[in-house]
């Protein structure tokens, strides 16, 4: 993942984007499609890698990192730290009958910031955690009228990330909130000279996404674009690809990729392994267990789902099911007691798509410390 074989691009939409959840979906029967946003990664190399040249497109050794956020200011924002919380001092003059979290704002916004920390000890063994799986992450210590106000915003300045991975703790206005909204898209279809729905494929609806103004993705590939337009997510709705020349980041990738620490942050979606024994997704390859003092996830992204194939010698197309993944989401941190054994990229067991989740750098992870 050179800087030097990587160039950046900015995407900016010019209509809502449409990308469809991994959910198995037809009009008659479950009829909700919700959104999956952002997408994923192979989602936005396909749409850079569609506008290089014939000959170039169809080259195999392309690398590729992202999509993250990009403001009207070309900052960078990514995933934050899943195992940050939000802290907050009480009000010793408030009225006694409310609680602090009755304002919202003031909730997700947060003044103060920690780190869930290893639990150690026995005391925990009540609430079921055995002791033979991972350990749980805990709060720190509150000073006395201190709270818990819960998670920042879930964007983070990359510059406050990289201070984050050196030990540092950051301030309100390193994290924003998510920069779009979603739009419903419901699709009628009506029977001829009626004025009924068709019972079949007649009503769906759909789950659109629209950046606010200024937001864009960005986005960065091995191979040099001029500024175009390419088709981005379903319905054919499209973007402006604009290079970002001479642009810095914000934070040194090679440096936290390639370095050692007792915590690490997983930059992008992870391909989530199987346990032997039942078959169940964890968000950490088996190997690590003996080496981990904590994991601060979210609920994995799946995706698979229904699609199309042409058989060899055939001219229809018949039914087929997409391989089902299991994909661990950006900002998931690991708290380890010692250096894990290998593997240093989270892209699942060796497979036949192992080189195309590196080459997209699925599973990237930067590796910090805790002062």
């Amino acid at each position: 993942m050179s800087e030097t074989q990587l160039h950046w691009y900015a995407l900016e939409p010019v209509d809502v984007l449409l990308f469809r959840e991994s959910k198995p979906f037809s009009p008659s029967e479950g009829s909700w499609a919700k959104g999956l946003f952002p997408p994923m990664p192979i989602t936005i190399f396909q749409a850079l890698r569609s506008a290089l040249p014939y000959a170039s497109d169809k080259a195999r050794n392309l690398k590729f990192l992202g999509p993250f956020l990009l403001d009207e200011r070309d900052t960078l924002w990514l995933p934050t730290p899943k195992d940050l919380l939000a802290t907050g001092q009480s009000d010793p003059h408030a009225d006694p009958d409310t609680t602090p979290e009755d304002n919202f704002e003031e909730k997700v916004r947060g003044d103060q910031y920690s780190r869930l920390q290893p639990a150690e000890g026995d005391p925990w063994k009540p609430i079921g955690w055995d002791d033979q799986k991972l350990p749980p992450l805990v709060p720190p210590s509150l000073k006395k009228g201190e709270y818990i106000k819960g998670r920042p915003h879930p964007w983070m300045r990359a510059s406050a990330l990289s201070a984050y991975l050196q030990g540092s703790l950051p301030q309100a206005d390193d994290f924003h909130e998510d920069p779009w909204d979603t739009q419903v898209l419901p699709h009628i279809d009506i029977k001829s000279d009626t004025r009924q729905v068709k019972e079949e494929a007649g009503y769906f609806t759909e789950v659109a996404t629209r950046l606010r103004w200024g937001w864009r993705l960005a986005a960065a590939i091995s191979a040099r674009i001029p500024a175009t337009t390419v088709r981005l997510g379903g319905e054919g709705h499209r973007a402006l690809v604009t290079p970002l020349e001479d642009w810095d980041p914000g934070i040194d990738w090679e440096r936290f990729r390639q370095g050692t620490g007792r915590v690490a942050y997983l930059l992008t979606p992870g391909l989530a392994q199987p346990e032997a024994d039942p078959r169940i997704y964890q968000a950490y390859p088996p190997q690590w267990q003996p080496y981990l003092a904590g994991c601060a996830t979210d609920r994995a992204l799946l995706w698979g789902g229904i699609s199309a194939v042409r058989r060899q010698g055939s001219e229809r197309l018949d039914f087929a099911l997409l391989p089902q993944r299991a994909f661990i989401p950006a900002g998931t941190v690991y708290h380890f007691k010692e250096d894990p054994p290998l593997p240093r990229q989270l892209i699942g067991n060796p497979c036949a798509q192992s080189q195309t989740f590196a080459s997209l750098n699925y599973g990237t992870l930067l590796w910090g410390i805790v002062k």
